[in-house]
């Protein structure tokens, strides 16, 4: 079981994928929308969760957020309008007001939220060249998420037998299973 994030969050939302031409604000057209919370560990970055999501609404932030942070806990964003109906949940809600600020005032302000989206996008560019496809971001986002959260453990050698212990556990899956469509008979 995925254990949630608690105590303080960042979280925002960004897009991966192909470059958007001539469209508005957090509109995505050949794009995906990802969101991204970050525990603040000190003065570091502790644990992280990611998901492909269909757009920047209330409607796809809170479930997000409901489902990956504690209740209880503290959830620092911007202030787009998505977040705010999350004052209504079970968690504390620090708005930052980013607009007016000038291009470092994101980085200052959900410093751990930006620094992973920046990783998350180089690993894409250099690693995959870019060459992700939409049907495939989910798993890709699975795999960074992961390889970030085990980053620091003491006993990353076991993480073949780990890998091998769990992948007996579950059933197998067929490439329709991965991207998310029914095999043609």
């Amino acid at each position: 079981m995925k254990r949630v994030l608690s105590r303080l969050v960042e979280v925002d939302e960004t897009s991966v994928g192909g470059e958007e031409i001539a469209v508005r604000a957090r509109q995505i057209e050949t794009e995906s929308s990802v969101v991204l919370a970050a525990q603040v560990d000190d003065n570091g970055i502790g644990r992280i969760r990611t998901r492909c999501i269909p757009g920047a609404s209330s409607e796809s932030l809170l479930p997000f957020i409901e489902n990956v942070i504690e209740p209880g806990g503290i959830v620092r964003t911007d202030e787009w309008s998505g977040y705010s109906r999350l004052s209504n949940l079970v968690y504390r809600h620090e708005a930052n007001v980013l607009r007016g600020k000038g291009q470092s005032a994101s980085t200052e302000l959900l410093p751990r939220v930006h620094r992973v989206s920046s990783l998350l996008k180089r690993c894409l560019l250099g690693t995959h060249q870019g060459a992700v496809s939409a049907e495939h971001r989910d798993s890709f986002l699975d795999d960074f998420t992961s390889g970030f959260n085990r980053r620091t453990s003491k006993s990353r050698a076991k993480l073949s037998y780990r890998l091998i212990q769990q992948a007996v556990q579950v059933d197998a899956m067929t490439y329709g299973d991965i991207v998310g469509r029914l095999p043609d008979v």
